[in-house]
């Protein structure tokens, strides 16, 4: 079975559409279209439905694209392991990173990865938990790096990093920010139902840090008028920070500020930052590397919050 031609049908997949597909494998789509009908004679059945704008797999098609990528995926991990083993420093890495706070992370470490392996090409990708879940169970991301519960897991593989205390934040002027602390210092405990008639601004819906937050009103006698959803955690902050209203945020977002008071919340919520990757899956000594990066990155940061 000609590997190559796994990689050409799995993107044609991943495009939904053949022109799109050649244009990203850097072949004509004349090529690639005929690589597809000798297959698909091979087989004796179509794997694609056509149109104009998008291709869809057929029940063959599914079948196919979805072997085809452990097969490919036996394939780097095949390689990944005789690397490791003759110590060659090569190859590719596809990493998932979470929005606003992954970039910040892999420009902080990136060029210390670089130095030590110049030739290992880092692919990174932004995009929220659950879609990075999904793309890890296809093995379209060799890791992820994700911030959850242990509720949010999936079946795939995880390392921890460390985890971060969710907490309060308050703007200075609400009636109770004088009981309040600052960053660096240990806060203060309070329930959330001390909040009750106050406003939030909170991440949107299909978030992890939302999840958690519903859960934390649900043990509560707890229900706040929402004034913001956003896919932002920094826009959370600043709202708080503006005097515009409270938030229940992540310790790493929360700065030494003048205007914001910070709690601990009763239940003492903490989420996991972690590294992902497929279940059954080599990780090799480069990914390793980036991971032993990544690790001494958040201790230090969040060795800066809260005592």
């Amino acid at each position: 079975m000609d590997l190559k031609q796994l990689e050409y049908m799995i993107k044609i997949a991943e495009e939904n559409n053949i022109t799109k597909a050649a244009k990203k494998l850097f072949i004509t789509q004349s090529a690639l279209n005929q690589q597809l009908l000798r297959l698909e004679k091979e087989l004796g059945t179509q794997l694609f439905l056509r149109s104009k704008r998008n291709w869809h797999l057929t029940q063959a098609g599914e079948i196919y694209v979805e072997n085809a990528k452990k097969m490919v995926r036996i394939k780097l991990d095949t390689y990944n392991q005789i690397n490791d083993l003759i110590e060659i420093k090569k190859g590719q890495l596809r990493i998932g990173l979470t929005p606003e706070r992954g970039p910040e992370m892999f420009a902080a470490i990136y060029p210390i990865f670089y130095k030590k392996y110049p030739n290992v090409k880092i692919e990174p990708f932004e995009m929220g938990v659950k879609q990075q879940q999904d793309e890890i169970t296809q093995g379209n991301l060799d890791i992820g790096f994700l911030t959850l519960q242990s509720f949010q897991k999936t079946n795939d593989n995880y390392l921890p990093i460390c985890t971060e205390e969710i907490i309060l934040a308050v703007p200075k002027a609400h009636r109770l920010a004088h009981l309040g602390g600052r960053i660096g210092e240990k806060l203060p405990e309070i329930s959330l139902s001390c909040f009750n008639h106050d406003s939030f601004a909170i991440m949107q819906k299909g978030s992890t840090l939302r999840e958690i937050y519903d859960n934390l009103i649900s043990e509560e006698d707890f229900d706040p008028n929402i004034l913001l959803e956003t896919r932002s955690v920094h826009n959370l902050y600043h709202m708080v920070a503006e005097g515009i209203c409270c938030s229940v945020i992540p310790s790493a977002y929360a700065k030494d500020s003048s205007t914001v008071s910070y709690f601990t919340i009763t239940q003492k919520p903490v989420w996991e930052v972690c590294v992902s990757y497929q279940k059954g899956s080599y990780l090799s000594n480069v990914a390793k590397d980036l991971i032993k990066l990544a690790t001494d990155y958040w201790t230090k940061k969040l060795s800066q919050t809260i005592v």
